[in-house]
Formats: C-alpha cells, structure tokens, sequence
C-alpha cells in the first residue's frame, strides 16, 4: 500500500482508480465492506483502488468544541486500512485552508488530478467540502463531465445488510458502546477489540505495595477510552510480544476522594520485568465491573485477586 501525503507523492496511475473517501476512524466492519465495494469494482473494470482520508478527524479543525475523541489514531487507521488490501492512502492534511475548500475543488485537486478517479464509492448520507457543501449529487454531476461514475452505500448493520439507524454499524455508535463500557458490543462492530496506545510512565508504586505491580499507560487525550471500570485485555510490547492483562481504567476511588482524570493501570498476568518508557498497545476484552471504592485496603486486595482470576479465566491465559 502506497501512502500519499502531499500532491507531489501523487500516483495518478494510468488505469485510473476506484476510491473512497471519508475519516474512517475505527476502520470498522461498515468501513470495510465499502471498501470490499472498492476492491470489487476495481477488479472488474481493471482499475486500481483507493481510499482518502485525512491526518486528523475533520471535526477537530471545523468543530473543535464537540468533535470526537477517536477511536484509532493515525498510524493505526493506517495500520488497519493496509491490511484490507488496498494500493493507496491518501492522507489529506486537514486544517483551516483546507476547510475552506469548496467540494468542487477537492474533488478536482484529489479525486481526478492526484488519483484520476473513473469510479467514486461513498455512503449515501456522505457530505464533504466547505460547510459540507458537496455530496451524492454533486459527485455524480461532476463525474459526468470528469469522467467518474459514482455508487452511494446505504449504511449496513451487523449483518452486512442496509439497516435502519439504530442498527447501523458506525463510528458514532462504537463511540456510544464504549463510554457506556460495553467493550464486546464494540468489538462487534470493530470486528477486533478496542485498542488504545501510548507509553508506560512511572506512577505511585502503590500496586506493586499491593502485589499487583502495574503498567500506568499514557494514551493522547484524543484517543476514547472506554468508561471506567476494571477490565480484562490484552497487553502488546513495542517487540510485538502479546500478555493476558487485568485493566483498571478509572480515578480510584480508595486512595483518592477527587482525581483530575482517569489512570489506566495495566496488571500483566505473570510478567515480571521493567516497562518503563515502551509505547505499548491495550486492548480492552472484556468488562469484569465497575470502579469501586473499598472501605478496608485488604478488601480492595481480595478483590483485585478475584478480578485478575476472571480476567484469566475470560482470556484463557
């Protein structure tokens, strides 16, 4: 897969391309039955594919007050759109300039200049360019005289199948299933488990005082967590080695009566060594309960046992 990021890495291959475009944050099952659409037109007329999507979700730029947190940063977006097999990405650099662009622009500077789009792939509820100014129509009368047919998907379920709203496989929706904590409805619709990354840095020692020494695991503030609670997950070192893991994501209670945000613990089952400063990846499986605050030090401690029992119980580890 051939990653663009600025108009002079342009391909513009000679066969032209069947592309799709849109933030495809998750990646998630809908994400990819578009782009299965892709893969299917483009081997049917010769054609080469691709998707374009951009180095931050566009509602940062437009909306920053109420944009959302993500669900993949860059790296893995890109990461998971390789593995659907196809020939390029192009990156779109989104920020105040390029909000301003109208849809007819775009569609002319990276659809036909950069990617000679013959065949354009969206869903049907897609909007793009300045104050969302471009849409279904709009490719299709552009692509009449540019040379492009374009094929709007309805929204699919969890069967594949087009489905009402309520149903529909979408990044809002894995977004809604995560802050309400249920990690396997997510994963559903994923069709992986929720991952989140960022590095392992120092913090008050007080599991290993407890027995249950663990990896404190700093995510960017634009990555969604899911809701607080104690988790069972899997743990991957910067080395690609993948440990059964017991979470704990929430502001614990027992020790602190106000913390300013959420600490991820992670409790490797069976590890013993030094994490410090890896970038790692968490992945959450499976919610054991919520947070809770304990009145006696040696009940949290009963309790933390019970909970890395069911984690390794769930995981199989």
């Amino acid at each position: 897969m051939q990653v663009i990021r600025s108009a002079d890495e342009c391909p513009r291959p000679p066969e032209g391309t069947v592309v799709t475009i849109g933030a495809y944050d998750g990646v998630h099952l809908g994400h990819q039955q578009v782009i299965a659409e892709v893969r299917q037109l483009a081997e049917a007329r010769g054609l080469r594919t691709a998707v374009v999507t951009f180095d931050r979700h566009p509602a940062m730029v437009v909306r920053p007050d109420s944009a959302p947190l993500l669900l993949t940063d860059l790296d893995q977006k890109l990461e998971l759109l390789a593995a659907t097999g196809v020939d390029y990405v192009d990156v779109v650099h989104f920020d105040e300039e390029r909000s301003r662009e109208s849809a007819e622009d775009f569609v002319h500077e990276v659809l036909v200049d950069c990617l000679r789009a013959r065949a354009v792939v969206v869903g049907e509820d897609f909007h793009f360019g300045h104050h969302r100014g471009g849409n279904v129509a709009l490719l299709e009368e552009m692509g009449a005289d540019l040379g492009f047919t374009v094929e709007g998907l309805a929204l699919v379920g969890l069967d594949g199948v087009a489905a009402p709203e309520a149903q529909q496989v979408s990044s809002t929706a894995i977004r809604a299933r995560l802050l309400e904590g249920d990690v396997a409805g997510a994963a559903r619709m994923l069709g992986r488990h929720h991952e989140v990354r960022g590095v392992v840095d120092r913090g008050d020692q007080r599991g290993r005082e407890l027995g249950f020494p663990t990896a404190n695991v700093t995510v960017p503030g634009e990555i969604l967590l899911p809701a607080d609670g104690i988790y069972a997950g899997w743990f991957r070192r910067a080395d690609g080695t993948i440990l059964p893991t017991a979470l704990s994501l929430g502001r614990r209670p027992t020790f602190y009566e106000n913390a300013d945000a959420s600490l991820l613990e992670c409790h490797v089952l069976d590890f013993e060594g030094d994490l410090y400063g890896e970038t790692v990846a968490v992945q959450f499986v499976a919610r054991l309960r919520g947070e809770q605050r304990f009145e006696a030090i040696d009940d949290l401690v009963d309790q933390m046992g019970r909970d890395c029992a069911k984690a390794r119980e769930l995981l199989g580890a």
